[in-house]
């Protein structure tokens, strides 16, 4: 099966790094964050995986941590955009 993968690099928020697969029906096969909340980001990885992308872009995105204008939610969803336009392997 062919996937797709990337390591986005955030911004705004206590997590630094979200590594993303996903395969070739734009179905989320594994999320792993570095850095922030470990238990809720551990979570928020369990939740999205099996999903499809642009589905967990439309609930995540716009998404913030208190006064932030962002929140690791809203950096995976724009992550997940990214990772729409990138080949297949």
């Amino acid at each position: 099966m062919a996937v797709k993968h990337i390591q986005y690099k955030t911004e705004g928020t206590c997590s630094q790094l979200i590594d993303i697969t996903a395969d070739e029906n734009d179905v989320i096969q594994q999320v792993f964050f570095l850095g922030g909340c470990n238990g809720n980001l551990q979570g928020i990885s369990q939740l999205v995986r099996g999903q499809k992308i642009d589905d967990v872009m439309g609930r995540l995105d716009g998404i913030r941590c208190g006064t932030k204008r962002t929140s690791c939610p809203d950096q995976l969803a724009r992550a997940l955009e990214q990772l729409k336009k990138v080949p297949l392997e």
